[in-house]
């Protein structure tokens, strides 16, 4: 799995208008399932990713976890984090895992990271969606399991 994490003040997703998941001060996790990905792997995220400490304590230091923070998440598929660029101009997407296994996946990052303590919201998979976002830092980290 290949997640992007974005340390936020705020992010929303929006389908056809429609606001259909937020959260506040927290993090986006944008999520790609790779082909061969199982639960372990995104058990394995999901434990990284509650504990990884990049929001700042009172010395200005990113010393705190987003459950230290009673923070929370916004988690949005989004497949493209498996393109291949490394031919021609246009992108190839087949290192993804099938749309079936990867929503599977996909929600269970999303409940495995509420189980954990983090309030969790998502996006829709498969849609065409619309995330906007206020990035506090910015913080921006790449993860594989």
């Amino acid at each position: 799995m290949r997640v992007l994490l974005q340390r936020v003040s705020q992010a929303e997703v929006r389908v056809d208008g429609a606001l259909i998941g937020q959260c506040g001060v927290g993090l986006l996790i944008l999520v790609c399932t790779m082909q061969g990905d199982v639960e372990a792997d995104a058990d394995k995220l999901v434990a990284k990713v509650s504990k990884l400490r990049i929001f700042t304590d009172d010395a200005g230091k990113m010393n705190l976890s987003v459950r230290d923070i009673s923070g929370e998440a916004l988690v949005v598929s989004q497949f493209t984090l498996a393109a291949d660029t490394s031919r021609g101009n246009r992108p190839g997407f087949s290192a993804a895992a099938p749309p079936d296994e990867g929503e599977k996946l996909y929600e269970y990052l999303a409940d495995q990271l509420s189980s954990s303590g983090v309030p969790t919201q998502t996006g829709q998979f498969g849609a065409d969606m619309k995330v906007s976002l206020t990035n506090d830092g910015p913080v921006t980290i790449w993860m594989e399991s």
